[in-house]
């Protein structure tokens, strides 16, 4: 089905575009091809994918170069920068939560890298707990995760150096704050989960021959480890002879049940469960397919509650006696409706997040399934939150929307009492600043609803610089959310646009379904909509409207500025997915399958791939869009050699005198843990870039 054809590499001579002023590095071009059902398709920057290589790391340092020349003469970057940095400049604390005798809180005093753990005690000081900024001097460590032990006594965290999927888990004794033992390493795609005291379940793969950063892992296994023994000695509880790509064990709170999760894809999972009171109890299988998403939330005694989209495409709650768990058992507990559910349990009830038209509405529950009421939200936006333990007194949860920085609410299950805890001072005036929804209409008629934020006042006139942002994939989600950079991108006169593109979750499992496989294309034509919306209704021009997207988005703008080159001005693909016949070649890549298929399924999968696949159809002779492609060097979850083999194209095919750079962080990864200070830079170099080409020599007038 597939054969490669390695022959010598030849090296070309150095791209240089004299109309576009810029000198690109030399890249050298090889003469692999690879063949799918009779078809060669070349792949000359294959050696690029070699993460480990000395060519690649000096074909880095080289375009970094490039870049870096090109942003620091824009005259109005350090700027931006210093108001960034002032707006970025607040005190941020996250929502409480008690271990044992202590209450544990986030806390950032502004632009500290990462943020602290702090803890109170019942002598009411404060004391930090974990410093992340202390586990490297460049604030490229960062804390994963933080899981207490049921006594509260001990804890294990987990670290991501530089960004990788990777982490290293250390144990320590929760009271004196002393390590206890050998740190683990090689967790990756993993949670902690306690039982008792006695040690934890994590998951992880085994270590891959050659980069870490870039080799297939496709088999997880559930482990436990139990303190005070070696790592090696973690016994295997799951995966050992089944096959899974993600595996995930969590214990109930009451530690009667492991719960385990089997996937060999980013949608649809096998549930299992065993019964930790009985020794050498059985793994008992509750579905036994990857046709429907399931996780059990809550258990009361042996009545499972297990939230599941198994013939409910928006989501319900079921229950089942854990005794006799299968799926012909299941009774409806909180029914599917016309919005998609995300449920939580807390202080001895359930809450039902639902999101309408991308917002958030949100219902309490008892245990009898008796709505108790609707929960009363500070505004129209997104809420988040409503979980803790059982025995909580009072909960918390999140509000924010593209106007309102994320403040924290302290709730009251019992009598519904709900009050403002942590209000952040930001110095940015909300009031000024106005959000409008609307539904537009997409290639073939679908209804697609998008929210457009800008200074009240702004005038419609087609010259406002305009950023249009989407994802469009893996059942996700954008709902309304403060950014301290679109906070300054708006003061600065832009508009920020985010279209919930089909094959995102906003309305459910047909929404995700209508976006995968065969049915992609629709996620670009939804993209391409919203910008011929925005033209059409003068909020802006192609000349002003740049559009922005990562991961998967990162796609999204690589297949929409390939597909449509003079829609847009500026195009910013971020850790974009941009190979589409080999992105499951690597790391988890071959998870993502649900939603692309591959290109080894079938001869007609291959093509639609291969016909939207951003690496595969730039065009010599075409006038591309101001691009600046980012990533980083460590990221393991969409490797760099996607967004390298993009910008090599549009380098060397790119026609007229826009520039196209890629700007590609050293010791950073996917995005999660990246530092303040990293952020802050990355954040203003794409505004500035943006701007700039728009043909403003200066920002813009407030």
């Amino acid at each position: 089905m597939k054969k490669t054809f390695l022959l010598m590499a030849i090296t070309t001579a150095g791209i240089s575009f004299a109309q576009n002023k810029i000198k690109y590095p030399e890249t050298k071009k090889g003469e692999t091809v690879d063949v799918y059902f009779d078809t060669k398709v070349s792949d000359p920057y294959r050696w690029l994918e070699d993460d480990k290589s000395a060519e690649t790391g000096a074909w880095v340092k080289a375009e970094n170069e490039v870049t870096y020349a090109y942003l620091d003469k824009i005259p109005f970057r350090e700027e931006l920068k210093k108001r960034m940095e002032q707006l970025w400049n607040y005190e941020k604390i996250g929502a409480p939560f008690t271990e044992g005798k202590f209450t544990y809180y986030s806390k950032n005093n502004g632009l500290q890298n990462q943020s602290v753990v702090y803890r109170k005690g019942k002598d009411g000081k404060d004391e930090i707990f974990l410093d992340p900024n202390t586990f490297s001097k460049d604030g490229t460590t960062s804390l994963g995760g933080l899981n207490f032990s049921k006594d509260g006594n001990k804890a294990a965290y987990s670290i991501s150096e530089g960004g990788s999927d990777w982490r290293k888990v250390i144990i320590i004794d929760a009271i004196s704050k002393k390590v206890l033992e050998d740190t683990l390493v090689d967790v990756k795609f993993s949670g902690v989960s306690w039982y008792k005291n006695e040690g934890f379940y994590y998951s992880s793969y085994d270590k891959p021959k050659g980069s870490e950063l870039s080799a297939k892992t496709d088999q997880h296994k559930l482990y436990f480890h139990k303190l005070g023994t070696s790592q090696k000695d973690d016994k295997v509880i799951f995966g050992a002879d089944q096959k899974r790509r993600y595996v995930g064990g969590y214990v109930t709170e009451d530690d009667r049940y492991l719960i385990i999760t089997a996937a060999n894809s980013t949608y649809g999972n096998e549930l299992y469960i065993k019964d930790l009171t009985k020794p050498n109890s059985p793994i008992v299988t509750i579905v036994d397919n990857f046709n429907s998403s399931n996780s059990i939330i809550e258990n009361e005694g042996s009545k499972l509650f297990i939230e599941t989209d198994l013939n409910a495409p928006n989501v319900r709650v079921v229950t089942v006696d854990a005794n006799n768990p299968k799926v012909e058992n299941w009774k409806d507990f909180i029914k599917e409706t016309e919005n998609v559910l995300s449920p939580s349990t807390g202080a001895g009830y359930f809450f039902a997040n639902y999101t309408k038209d991308a917002v958030s509405f949100v219902q309490q529950y008892d245990y009898n399934g008796k709505l108790v009421r609707e929960i009363k939200l500070p505004a129209v936006g997104t809420a988040g939150g409503f979980g803790g333990k059982k025995e909580e007194k009072i909960l918390y949860y999140s509000f924010t929307n593209y106007t309102t920085p994320g403040s924290i609410y302290s709730f009251e299950p019992k009598s519904g009492k709900s009050e403002i805890y942590q209000k952040p001072k930001v110095d940015f005036k909300s009031e000024d600043y106005e959000s409008k929804q609307v539904f537009y209409t997409s290639k073939d008629g679908t209804k697609v609803p998008m929210i457009i934020t800008y200074k009240k006042g702004t005038k419609l006139d087609g010259k406002n610089p305009t950023i249009l942002y989407g994802y469009g994939g893996f059942n996700i989600s954008l709902t309304p959310s403060f950014s301290i950079a679109n906070a300054v991108w708006m003061e600065n006169g832009g508009v920020y646009a985010v279209a919930n593109l089909r094959g995102g979750g906003e309305y459910g499992k047909k929404w995700h379904n209508a976006g995968t496989k065969l049915q992609k294309q629709n996620v670009f034509d939804d993209f391409i909509a919203a910008a011929e919306y925005l033209i059409a209704q003068k909020y802006t021009s192609s000349d002003y409207l740049a559009i922005r997207g990562g991961s998967n988005g990162g796609l999204l703008v690589g297949a929409t500025m390939t597909q449509r080159p003079d829609l847009m001005k500026v195009a910013l693909p971020a850790v974009g997915v941009m190979d589409m016949l080999r992105y499951n070649a690597f790391t988890a890549g071959a998870g993502w399958a649900f939603d692309y298929g591959t290109a080894q399924d079938n001869k007609e999968m291959f093509e639609y791939l291969k016909g939207y696949s951003p690496v595969h159809n730039v065009k010599k002779g075409t006038h591309y869009p101001a691009t600046m492609v980012t990533t980083g060097d460590h990221d393991d979850r969409v490797v760099p050699a996607h967004s390298f083999k993009f910008a090599s194209e549009l380098q060397e095919k790119q026609t007229g005198d826009n520039p196209i750079l890629i700007r590609i962080d050293v010791k950073a990864g996917h995005g999660a843990g990246k530092s303040v200070a990293a952020s802050i830079q990355e954040n203003v170099d794409i505004q500035a870039f943006t701007l700039y080409n728009m043909g403003f020599k200066a920002l813009p007038k407030k």
